[in-house]
C-alpha cells in the first residue's frame, strides 16, 4: 500500500523528478552518522526542540542546536568556525525537519550537509537512532 506522499507523487506523474531530486541529497543511516561523528568525520547536530531532547535524550555523538532558535544559523557557523565545507549531519525526530534544513543550509552555501534520514524515532526508511540501540545522553540544563 502506498503512503500518502507516494500516492500523490505517483498520481501527479512526478515520480521520476522527485526521485532525481532525492538522489542528489546526502543521507546517512543512524549507525553511519554515529560512526562518522565519533571519528570526527562529520559534525552531528540534533536540530529538535529542547522538549524533544528532554523526552528521548540526545544522540551521544551529537550537539543540540535547535533549528527553532532564532540564532540557529549563527550558532552553526560558530561550531564550524565559519568553514562551510565542514561536513555536517542533521538529525531530528523522523527525518522531515532535517531534510528541510539540509536544503536551507545547502542554499546558504554549506557544501556537505547530510540528513540522518531515519531520525531519532524512525520512519518508513528504518527504525531510527533509538530503536537501533545507539547511545544517547541527557540534554544539558
Amino acid at each position: 500500500m502506498l503512503d500518502r506522499r507516494a500516492f500523490c507523487i505517483a498520481a501527479a506523474g512526478l515520480g521520476p523528478l522527485v526521485r532525481a531530486a532525492y538522489a542528489k541529497q546526502l543521507t546517512l543511516t543512524p549507525q553511519a552518522a554515529h560512526e562518522a561523528a565519533a571519528s570526527g568525520d562529520v559534525l552531528l547536530i540534533d536540530i529538535r526542540t529542547r522538549y524533544e531532547w528532554n523526552i528521548t535524550g540526545i544522540a551521544k555523538t551529537a550537539l543540540p542546536v535547535s533549528m527553532h532558535e532564532p540564532s540557529f544559523v549563527e550558532r552553526l557557523a560558530k561550531l564550524v568556525s565559519g568553514d562551510k565545507s565542514r561536513p555536517i549531519a542533521l538529525i531530528c525526530a523522523h527525518g522531515e525537519r532535517s531534510r528541510n534544513m539540509q536544503k536551507i543550509l545547502t542554499d546558504l552555501g554549506y557544501a556537505k550537509v547530510y540528513d540522518v534520514s531515519q531520525g531519532m524515532l524512525g520512519n518508513v526508511e528504518g527504525k531510527g537512532w533509538i530503536k537501533a540501540g545507539l547511545p544517547t545522553k541527557p540534554p544539558q540544563p
